[in-house]
């Protein structure tokens, strides 16, 4: 029986375009070369625990139902048998953001200091336009509790002080990496230079800084939401 590392190296190299989807979205941050804060995750290392959505919540103090991040289901065929992962989704905090461009008071705003798209709840009026322009369904809701638009923000207000995320420290497969891409020594640079890393929709070009390990270039291509009914594998 093939080990679960092995069936997504399979799928992920089955086609000979596997690595081209990420490399505009790579090379464009690169050129900057300056500080920019991405995540990877490794598909084959996620086993659907759902702690990074717990943690998320208790960390930034969602009501039940409105996640920032969630882990989904889907199924890939390699070498014609069906394999069920585990798939983790939040905001693809876009280089070429489709959010940022419509917001009318700026609230919405990409951070100059780490790449971070952001949501100020105080300048923030609820016109949802946001959440209209992103192709990414679900990956933004509206707050009860402040009625503006929220979403995942790469818990700023923990990686401004050089911590991780919520949902990265708490990984219990370390499925989710976080760093400095255009730091070499980080491990998300090594990573992504030592893998085939695929983005979602990049088709769509607004050039997404989550990247996923082991994700099949056909499945990068599906349009996925947070809304989804969610499964279990156990």
């Amino acid at each position: 029986m093939m080990q679960r590392r092995e069936i997504f190296k399979l799928a992920a190299t089955a086609s000979t375009l596997a690595l081209v989807p990420a490399i505009s979205a790579i090379s464009k941050v690169r050129k900057e070369n300056k500080k920019h804060l991405i995540m990877v995750i490794d598909l084959s290392k996620c086993n659907g625990c759902k702690a990074c959505t717990i943690s998320c919540g208790v960390e930034n103090g969602n009501s039940a139902y409105e996640h920032r991040t969630e882990v989904h289901q889907s199924s890939i065929n390699v070498s014609n048998k069906q394999y069920v992962f585990n798939f983790p989704m939040l905001c693809n905090q876009c280089e070429e953001p489709s959010c940022v461009s419509v917001c009318p008071t700026n609230a919405t705003y990409k951070r100059q200091e780490d790449g971070i798209i952001v949501v100020d709840s105080k300048t923030c009026i609820g016109c949802n336009y946001c959440i209209k322009a992103c192709p990414y369904e679900g990956v933004r809701f509206e707050n009860t509790q402040t009625d503006t638009v929220d979403k995942c923000n790469f818990c700023v207000h923990r990686t401004s002080k050089g911590m991780l995320p919520a949902c990265v420290e708490t990984c219990i497969g370390e499925a989710r990496e976080f760093g400095d891409l255009n730091d070499k020594n980080s491990k998300v640079s090594k990573l992504l230079d030592n893998s085939y890393p695929m983005v979602l929709q990049a088709h769509i070009g607004t050039k997404p800084n989550v990247f996923y390990i082991g994700l099949p270039q056909d499945k990068s291509n599906q349009r996925y939401s947070l809304h989804n009914n969610i499964q279990w594998q156990r």
